[in-house]
């Protein structure tokens, strides 16, 4: 049975993914500093001003508009009205409210007599979301995969000078057609750039062709059926902020797998590990991801919960889609035994008050295995209960 799925990525220079660059650089820099940081950043950016607000509570000290101007100049943004030395930046910041931090500094577990993993309740309630499967190398869905790669290498062609009238901002989009559950081809590939003024729609589409499309997609998912549409509205003169306003974690399902797993809404980009939004979604990875790595399933999506000041989950669910060698409760009970949920736990086991956070702004935060949640290091210890 045929079916097509759809996934969509971002460069580094879309407006939303710029604001989510900004939160997660000042977050690097507070963590810097303090390794303690409570973090609750938001940037928005609109034509030429930049706003940031949020909640910062740390011992650091940074300053956050030079910290916006250089990830700005990064990006790429020297020219026009959100130039990195000429738009205006507007900064509200404030500490973490009183309320939120007496769950976070002090659990309900440790309350009564808890160890030193309860010391830390859960900083929100929320449900987070992770998923692995085996389409990739990267045990990651097939369509956000390819997706990712062309934003990517949208950003190379542009930096590295092979494509010299690119500009910051694009997007790309991959319509992968399965048989069953197997991925088979690529069906269409979308491909939008910012560009200068001085080069044709043709030039454009022949460069992404060769400089992007070939490199990233294997040759393989290719046939003579694929269909290709670059900048199919005719140009795109005007992009990041000042042709659309962008804002902090709008773009979180570009950012985890690209709609093939459920979000529980939450946002990372700015936010310290204490947020569960953050740190219990990259351990719903972690686990799903060891979990396939092992061979008791094939796919996994997990949803853990939780509850604000409250260190263990409410709740830990798993939809293997009738592929786990044990039942899905089973598995859930596993996961509950050999992963510790708990904030502090989480926070220890990936190693999460270290500055990697500006990294993850862009091309996804899964698949990429420079990150520590990425490592398939306990699969051999989940292989005994097979």
């Amino acid at each position: 049975m045929k079916r097509y799925f759809t996934s969509e990525s971002v460069t580094e220079g879309h407006p939303d993914k710029v604001c989510d660059r900004i939160a997660d650089g000042i977050l690097d820099e507070l963590l810097k500093q303090d390794a303690n940081t409570r973090s609750a950043v938001e940037c928005c950016a609109a034509y030429d001003t930049l706003f940031i607000t949020g909640e910062v509570t740390s011992k650091a000290r940074v300053d956050y508009k030079k910290v916006a101007r250089e990830a700005i100049r990064a990006v790429g943004y020297d020219f026009g009205g959100f130039a990195f030395d000429k738009c205006d930046i507007i900064e509200k910041i404030h500490g973490q409210s009183p309320d939120i931090a007496l769950g976070v500094d002090s659990s309900l577990e440790n309350k009564s007599g808890g160890e030193r993993f309860d010391l830390i309740g859960a900083g929100d309630q929320g449900l987070m979301f992770g998923y692995a499967c085996r389409e990739t190398e990267e045990l990651m869905p097939l369509p956000i995969v390819l997706a990712h790669r062309l934003a990517f290498a949208l950003t190379a062609a542009r930096k590295e000078g092979r494509l010299p009238y690119l500009r910051p901002d694009g997007k790309t989009q991959v319509t992968v057609e399965y048989d069953g559950k197997n991925p088979v081809r690529v069906d269409t590939v979308v491909v939008s750039v910012q560009h200068t003024e001085d080069v044709t729609q043709e030039q454009i589409a022949e460069g992404i062709k060769k400089e992007v499309i070939d490199g990233a997609v294997p040759a393989k998912y290719l046939d003579k059926d694929t269909k290709y549409y670059i900048n199919p509205t005719g140009r795109f003169l005007i992009g990041g902020p000042e042709g659309d306003s962008g804002l902090t974690g709008r773009k979180i399902v570009v950012d985890t797998y690209g709609g093939r797993c459920a979000h529980g809404g939450g946002s990372f980009s700015g936010k310290d590990p204490t947020k569960v939004d953050r740190s219990a979604t990259y351990m719903a990875r972690y686990l799903s991801k060891n979990v396939v790595a092992a061979g008791l399933a094939d796919e996994i999506e997990v949803q853990i919960a939780y509850a604000i000041g409250i260190a263990n989950p409410v709740s830990v669910f798993v939809d293997t889609f009738h592929t786990g060698k044990l039942p899905d409760d089973k598995i859930a009970e596993i996961i509950q035994k050999e992963f510790d949920l708990r904030p502090a736990a989480i926070i220890e086991a990936l190693d999460l008050r270290n500055p990697i956070y500006a990294k993850t702004s862009a091309y996804g935060h899964f698949g990429r295995e420079e990150f520590p949640w990425e490592k398939c290091d306990r699969a051999e210890v989940l292989k005994k209960y097979l």
